[in-house]
């Protein structure tokens, strides 16, 4: 079976691991956990960043960070991986969804501005501006761009859209790393950005996330709700609630290695994804995900619709190509059913229906590059 997504373990991952533990240093303290947090930031020019358990957990503080609270609303798209919605609802807080737009699934700019131009009304709240939905009252805080597949959307736009109506930006950049926009990275658009490495990711700690930021006071903040809280190095007193939420040193390790060899790795998934669009491009009613202009994405994982998705899907896993259908959206989902969803022609829906992910391992070879595109094309020539 040709894998989905797996991670490319060819560096210094098990002299590191290695490492951790012949000196005993394989918890959340550690010279690579501090190490990989510096190479994460610099690496998307970031000043700061905050190593922590794994991505979900990360937009949970960022969310806090920006002082999002039980009673306002987050602003994400319809179409992503579910720890984006499951870290809103851990503040308490209730997502907004809009629906994407059908070219690049990115959020839908021309939804999100219609829904803050005629159902917000902007007050002012200790001092400071906000906007409020007028149907349930709540703030709207902030809003969390999702960079579906590594794809990047029109990010000026939004940054504009967020300075009008007073939202912090929260980039879910889970997918992102290795992606820029106009030649700035993913995560560093709006006041915090946060990574997966996750094993199925472009790079992977087994389980992992780092919180990126420009600002000093939230990056201190970042490190220390997710060491509990906890104020003295000796005593065990805690100022507020914290939480568990440190990348521990072993994994770390893995990262720190797998920085190392990430722009090889980076390289290899852009000719992934120029194979793939050169040899199936023309082949039955197979369409890409667009790139919008000023994009250059990571090529994180190869996705493409077609009105024959769950046939093409049982046939690849039968033949021994490992596929994927795409997330469900996330207003079917019965946790997020009574959220509000903008929409008007429902792309999301489309997208699930007809969206499959096909093999993009770092490490694929040209020869498993070759046999999936054999398969895909046998199976249109069966039909």
């Amino acid at each position: 079976m040709i894998p989905l997504s797996i991670p490319k373990i060819e560096g210094n991952e098990s002299k590191y691991v290695l490492d951790c533990l012949k000196t005993g240093w394989i918890s959340s303290a550690g010279s690579y956990v501090n190490q990989f947090e510096e190479m994460i930031a610099k690496y998307a020019g970031a000043k700061y960043g905050v190593a922590c358990m794994n991505g979900t957990a990360g937009l949970h503080i960022a969310q806090i960070l920006s002082g999002v609270t039980e009673n306002d609303h987050v602003i994400a798209p319809n179409i992503t991986f579910i720890a984006t919605l499951n870290a809103i609802k851990y503040t308490g807080a209730t997502p907004v969804l809009i629906d994407v737009d059908a070219d690049d699934w990115q959020m839908d700019l021309d939804l999100l501005e219609n829904y803050l131009q005629q159902q917000t009304e902007i007050k002012t709240l200790n001092g400071q501006s906000f906007s409020f939905d007028k149907s349930t009252g709540k703030r709207v805080r902030a809003i969390m761009p999702v960079h579906v597949l590594g794809n990047i959307g029109n990010m000026g736009r939004m940054l504009e859209i967020a300075k009008k109506y007073h939202l912090d930006i929260i980039e879910d950049g889970a997918e992102a790393l290795g992606s820029t926009y106009e030649n700035k990275h993913a995560g560093t658009f709006g006041k915090i950005g946060v990574f997966s490495f996750n094993g199925n990711k472009i790079i992977s700690t087994g389980g992992g996330g780092v919180i990126i930021t420009d600002d000093e006071d939230l990056a201190k903040r970042a490190r220390h709700l997710t060491t509990q809280a906890k104020v003295s190095a000796m005593d065990y007193i805690h100022d507020e609630i914290g939480y568990n939420y440190r990348l521990v040193n072993v994994l770390a390790a893995i990262g720190v290695a797998q920085m190392e060899s990430f722009p090889e790795t980076l390289k290899a998934k852009k000719s992934m994804d120029a194979f793939y669009r050169s040899q199936l491009d023309g082949v039955a009613d197979i369409k890409f995900q667009k790139i919008p202009k000023g994009t250059d994405p990571n090529c994180w994982l190869f996705t493409f619709t077609t009105s024959r998705m769950r046939e093409l899907l049982d046939y690849l896993n039968k033949n021994g190509v490992q596929s994927r259908p795409f997330w469900m959206p996330m207003n079917q989902l019965d946790m997020f059913k009574e959220d509000i969803y903008i929409t008007e022609k429902d792309v999301s829906a489309s997208v699930y229906q007809n969206s499959i992910s096909i093999p993009s391992s770092a490490g694929i070879t040209q020869e498993q590059l070759e046999t999936v595109v054999k398969v895909i094309k046998g199976f249109y020539a069966s039909l």
